[in-house]
């Protein structure tokens, strides 16, 4: 796919409410945050950066490459994956994705998704890449969801926010677009609109795969 289109998972949560650290949830011999880099490796993107904030050190305990990945790219299933700490998390998601931003080149295409939403399966994910307009996002029955695909000339822009103020929040950037700088594509794959956050959540979601 699009050698300028890298993905990003965010992992900086409490994840209060599973109890555990969400990436390091196990799916079947492996980790949930490995499985979901395997998916997007499938889809031809080479490179995913990994936003990692409060249970830094349970991902480093458990996944021994991990943090060496803190410090340079490491290989993990044809993929490169990048770790990159956010010193801030208590402030919010918008605060990893904007620490994991300022590590990648200003010229660089974005997928993105966080690690409670399953990747978007290997037939549709590839429309999402190819977008070109300023933001691209699936569709579910009318309900937008992630993975979301934002073009280097809109996320620089993210850059420049007070991490702190109101405005600091993706949906809103968003919103603020123009109807025709936003491509909505419809799947048919209803994991972008899911929200793991419960081990009710998560055994149903094990049950249904």
């Amino acid at each position: 796919m699009e050698n300028n289109t890298v993905a990003i998972l965010l992992a900086g949560g409490k994840s209060e409410r599973m109890g555990v650290a969400k990436g390091l949830l196990k799916y079947g011999k492996t980790f949930w945050i490995l499985e979901q880099i395997n998916r997007i490796g499938k889809s031809g993107i080479q490179k995913v950066y990994i936003g990692l904030g409060y249970d830094a050190e349970h991902y480093f305990w458990a996944i021994d490459w991990f943090e060496q990945a803190t410090k340079q790219f490491v290989q993990f299933m044809g993929v490169a994956v990048k770790v990159i700490l956010n010193p801030r998390p208590e402030i919010g998601p918008f605060s990893t994705l904007q620490t994991v931003l300022n590590s990648i080149d200003l010229k660089t295409n974005v997928i993105l998704n966080p690690i409670d939403v399953p990747i978007l399966n290997q037939k549709e994910l590839p429309l999402i890449i190819r977008g070109e307009n300023l933001v691209t996002m699936p569709s579910y029955l009318g309900k937008n969801g992630h993975p979301i695909k934002l073009n280097s000339s809109f996320w620089y822009s993210l850059l420049k926010l007070d991490v702190e103020s109101n405005l600091a929040r993706l949906d809103l950037q968003i919103k603020n677009l123009q109807s025709h700088q936003i491509t909505v594509i419809p799947v048919n794959d209803n994991s972008i609109k899911k929200n793991l956050n419960t081990p009710a959540e998560w055994k149903q979601f094990l049950k249904d795969s």
